[in-house]
């Protein structure tokens, strides 16, 4: 029967069941406890970058810039998804509403697409410095960098409403159970009693313009980079020129692996228990690692978080 007909047929869905990330409820406080202890490390950490680089002058320069409100997009996308998972695992009864259910689904949407477009413009901005140093000042001046960052979150957002806009059009009338520990778009579109061709173009879309695009950019900055570095006579010159991107190369290496794997291969591949754990790493794991890949061999971040911690304790 088409899905059209099904929708006219039943009571449209006014809660989903959420199947969660484990099956061992005797495991669940131990779980609660391991992902509490995550999260808050992802909050602090990534508040504590935003606050040193705000307050120590040193780090007003446009790669702290771009760091910041990658600080800020970690600290959306966590929040999106972890307080209600952990008020799930408390509970025997995992539900959320329909409209909560679009609001988180707009809320995880929005730094998804977002931190896509940012890795993009700080690869650029590693690309500028390594590549041509003499002009990195004027190129990538503050009107320009306020404009990119502007423009990545603009981006995002636009992203973020179009997917929730479609999916608060769907009809769900059926079953009710969310296969995964949060609304996320795949499971709600198996749910759907009601055509989602439409929806289904604009995440194909969004993968190849966000995804796609937003991977093949930093490989050729960086291959730019590379060559750039391999020019470079002295090893200590070589050096210094790494360290300047390594950092955010590895960022780049943990969101993309997770990325790639999760949305950027066929559906007939997906595969609902790997899928949430590889969901589990860009959501939280990534996150809390962030601020210590930038901090750990960063003389001016320990500076400045030194200078933080008599406010922070």
């Amino acid at each position: 029967m088409p899905k059209g007909m099904e929708a006219s047929n039943h009571t449209r869905v006014s809660e989903f069941i959420i199947q969660g990330l484990f099956d061992q409820p005797y495991l669940q406080g131990m779980f609660f406890g391991v992902l509490l202890c995550l999260y808050v490390m992802a909050i602090k950490g990534n508040s504590l970058i935003i606050l040193a680089i705000l307050f120590h002058p040193p780090l007003h320069t446009p790669m702290y810039f771009f760091i910041a409100n990658l600080a800020m997009v970690d600290i959306l996308c966590s929040s999106s998804v972890l307080p209600k998972m952990l008020q799930n695992l408390m509970q025997e009864k995992k539900t959320i509403s329909f409209n909560d259910c679009i609001v988180q689904l707009f809320a995880f949407t929005l730094p998804m697409g977002t931190e896509v477009v940012l890795l993009t413009a700080m690869s650029f901005d590693r690309y500028v410095a390594v590549c041509h140093p003499l002009r990195y000042v004027t190129i990538m001046s503050k009107p320009v960098c306020i404009m990119l960052v502007t423009g990545v979150w603009a981006i995002g957002t636009i992203n973020s409403l179009v997917h929730a806009f479609l999916m608060v059009q769907l009809d769900f009338c059926g079953p009710n159970l969310i296969q995964h520990f949060f609304c996320e778009i795949p499971p709600l579109l198996a749910l759907s009693c009601s055509p989602t061709h439409l929806n289904e173009i604009m995440v194909f879309m969004a993968d190849i313009c966000l995804g796609m695009g937003g991977f093949l950019l930093p490989i050729i900055s960086y291959g730019l980079i590379i060559l750039s570095i391999l020019k470079i006579k002295s090893s200590k010159g070589k050096r210094k020129a790494f360290s300047t991107c390594s950092a955010h190369l590895v960022v780049v290496t943990l969101y993309y692996s997770a990325i790639i794997y999760t949305y950027i291969r066929p559906t007939s591949s997906y595969s609902l228990k790997k899928d949430k754990l590889v969901t589990v790493l860009y959501t939280l794991v990534t996150p809390a690692l962030n601020p210590l890949i930038y901090s750990l061999r960063n003389k001016e971040v320990k500076v400045a978080f030194m200078k933080l911690l008599p406010f922070t304790r």
